[in-house]
């Protein structure tokens, strides 16, 4: 029995706090505080002092099940594996490798997204890869690799926050989903600096704020234009800088002139004098920042939109210079890491591009196998399930929870429902693993080592505290003996340090390139930030502060890239009047299926809801807590009426953590942005009405 506390992170969302967990006399762990992290400095949310209550047997999986009869019952681990192995097998002989899919998770641990993006193009030979991170960053990824060559989240630590003269906030709620991280903002507050929030709610984040821009869902686009149209006409542009530092200005500069400030007041909501205060806000300071979450990135034009506030960085000097810059929120725990290192379609790892022949020869030596053999891109995530049943037959799924998750999820369950085969490996049995012919059951945080990279690019090592239960081997076991069974008898290592040095070599020389770090450094430096390329046997210092010389361009320039405003892929009509958005609350995280589990987290946040204004609840005739019924072109949901002000009254809320008849995800729209693949998840029209 373990005796001493244990240092390592939470294992919800990208702050990736830390904390230690210590053996309780009873059995089982208890979270407490560990004060020298500086990203949460012992402050946790209720999901990360919660979370040992998913390691209960009582509520996670313990056992294999296979489906016989119509039903899972338990199953040995060696039948489990033989059938996944058989199924899988049977269906590359018959249809080919590609009618093999392959969907990871942005909670997964780098050393398991590795190695699954390996198992997928080694053992499988599909191209049929993807990740549920797809849903989450996609789109400020592919901007942010547009304009500066290269994506991290965040470019910079949390702690140059508070040090900034100004911070616009696009589309995140911070207050609710990660709440440890709003004490920057206040910080930057209480120094004399200014937050300004945007986003159609008036949220706990917005009401921080100094000032709230409340635009009409799907609008950000034409809000950053119209700021950048006025930076140019109050002649606010740092036009040196524009000059030292960058390429594509004069055309990024005539698509924004044609958004003058009262069309752009008409399409957003947002006045012009608002408009007028956060340009003065923003351009005053000598330094400030530009920070989007999912509000903005959701969208059918979410790299477009990320990069209209790009340009508003670079146009004012607001990027590669200290206390400066843009950054995304990252969301999911390991979402950077996720997407870092290979179960993304059109990636290997090290952040390097499957189409690039030589990133294919370095990873291919690496792996020992021919380049040739690796197969080309492959489906985006919700494209992959939309194929399920007719291209795509079976499926290999770990970490994620598309029948909650994913846009028009009535739709993805079908499919999922019209496999051949289909395999989960999950914690417990989601709603996704109760469709399935097999679920195994994996380790999770507490019960293996691993590292993870935060959203300020940190890698972090979570540390093993407690042995998992008789019948549960983690995801590495499982790739090694599905392998095997598949006929790759040796490079699927079961030990966590081993796949991690593999990933090194195989990241190094790459835009994320971890060839540096190793798991004595993180453990005794509270994580690196990467690239941190190794350098002999000097210790190499990481970046924890990207662009400050040149950004990751083959000329050193960051890219304007001109952007203009366009509508939301579906807008109000007679039929369906009201623009929906949606997003999560603090008592939940992402699909439910762990925090679900957990009672005093479902005491805090019950169920779904539809939160919407005063004015649209009493043409309704809807009071607090009727049940509405909120109806788009895909389905139907039905949840309680949560009557507020402050939202906008041509706008309904609902967050999506919950299935059945909440759900909100079978009414978003998966119209895809057409760089990134991201869903429009942030806006579709409905209508509302009572449901009773």
């Amino acid at each position: 029995m373990r005796t001493a506390s244990t240092p390592t992170h939470c294992p919800y969302c990208a702050l990736q706090c830390g904390m230690a967990l210590s053996p309780l006399p009873t059995g089982g762990v208890e979270v407490v505080e560990r004060p020298d992290f500086p990203v949460n400095r012992g402050a946790l949310c209720g999901k990360g002092r919660t979370a040992p209550a998913v390691l209960s047997s009582a509520v996670r999986l313990t056992s294999p099940l296979v489906r016989s009869d119509g039903s899972l019952r338990p199953a040995s681990w060696e039948e489990a594996l033989d059938r996944i192995a058989s199924g899988l097998g049977r269906i590359r002989d018959e249809h080919g490798a590609d009618a093999l899919g392959v969907f990871g998770g942005g909670g997964l641990t780098n050393e398991k997204a590795y190695t699954l993006g390996k198992f997928a193009r080694v053992v499988l030979g599909t191209s049929q890869i993807d990740y549920n991170g797809r849903f989450c960053m996609s789109s400020a990824a592919a901007a942010g690799v547009r304009a500066f060559g290269l994506d991290r989240g965040l470019p910079f630590p949390l702690e140059d926050i508070p040090r900034t003269g100004c911070v616009i906030l696009v589309g995140s709620n911070l207050a609710e989903t990660m709440p440890p991280a709003l004490r920057f903002f206040g910080e930057l507050r209480d120094n004399g600096g200014t937050l300004i929030v945007i986003d159609p709610r008036r949220t706990r984040t917005a009401e921080q704020a100094d000032l709230h821009l409340a635009p009409r869902p799907g609008t950000d686009l034409a809000l950053a234009l119209g700021l950048l149209h006025l930076i140019v006409a109050e002649g606010r542009v740092d036009e040196e800088y524009v000059r030292e530092r960058t390429v594509g200005w004069e055309e990024a500069r005539a698509a924004a002139m044609a958004h003058w400030p009262e069309y752009v007041e008409r399409i957003t909501g947002v006045s012009v004098p608002q408009l007028r205060e956060t340009v003065r806000m923003f351009c005053e300071p000598e330094a400030a920042m530009v920070l989007t979450a999912r509000g903005p990135e959701q969208q059918s034009k979410g790299t477009d939109t990320v990069g209209a506030w790009i340009n508003l960085c670079l146009a004012t000097g607001r990027a590669g210079r200290p206390l400066s810059g843009y950054g995304c929120l990252t969301g999911q725990g390991n979402g950077q890491g996720g997407r870092e290192h290979g179960q993304k379609a059109d990636q290997l790892p090290g952040y390097r591009r499957l189409d690039d022949p030589a990133a294919r020869a370095h990873v291919a030596g690496v792996w020992g196998v021919d380049p040739g053999s690796l197969p080309g891109p492959g489906r985006s995530a919700y494209e992959m399930l939309d194929a399920l049943g007719t291209d795509i037959r079976a499926l290999l799924l770990m970490g994620s929870n598309p029948v909650v998750s994913a846009p028009h999820a009535a739709h993805v369950e079908e499919r999922l429902g019209s496999l051949d085969f289909l395999a989960v490996c999950d914690v417990v049995l989601s709603e996704t693993a109760a469709l399935a012919d097999v679920v195994l059951p994996v380790t999770q945080w507490a019960e293996e080592t691993g590292t993870t990279t935060s959203l300020e690019g940190r890698v972090l090592l979570r540390r093993q505290a407690v042995d998992a239960p008789d019948g549960v081997r983690s995801d590495l076991e499982v790739l090694h003996e599905l392998a095997a069974r598949l006929g790759v008898e040796k490079g699927f290592p079961v030990d966590p340090e081993e796949v991690f040095e593999e990933l090194r070599r195989a990241s190094a020389g790459g835009a994320a390139d971890y060839s540096g770090i190793s798991y004595r450094r993180l453990a005794e430096e509270n994580g690196v930030f990467w690239p941190c390329p190794a350098r002999g046997d000097e210790p190499a210092p990481g970046t924890p502060r990207l662009f400050l010389d040149r950004f990751a361009t083959p000329d050193g320039r960051a890219r304007f890239v001109p952007v203009v405003h366009r509508p939301n892929a579906e807008e109000p009509d007679d039929d369906y009047p009201v623009l929906l958005t949606t997003g999560r609350v603090v008592a939940q995280y992402q699909s439910g299926a762990q925090t679900r589990r957990v009672d005093e987290l479902n005491a805090a946040a019950p169920g779904p809801f539809v939160e919407l204004h005063p004015r649209l609840a009493a043409r309704l005739g809807a009071a607090e807590g009727d049940r509405l019924a909120v109806v788009s072109r895909r389905g139907r949901a039905v949840a309680p009426a949560r009557i507020t002000a402050g939202i906008r009254p041509d706008t309904v809320f609902m967050p999506f953590h919950w299935p059945g008849e909440g759900r909100a995800n079978t009414l978003t729209n998966p119209a895809l942005d057409p760089t990134s693949r991201m869903p429009e998840f942030k806006s579709c029209a409905v209508r509302v009405e009572l449901a009773d």
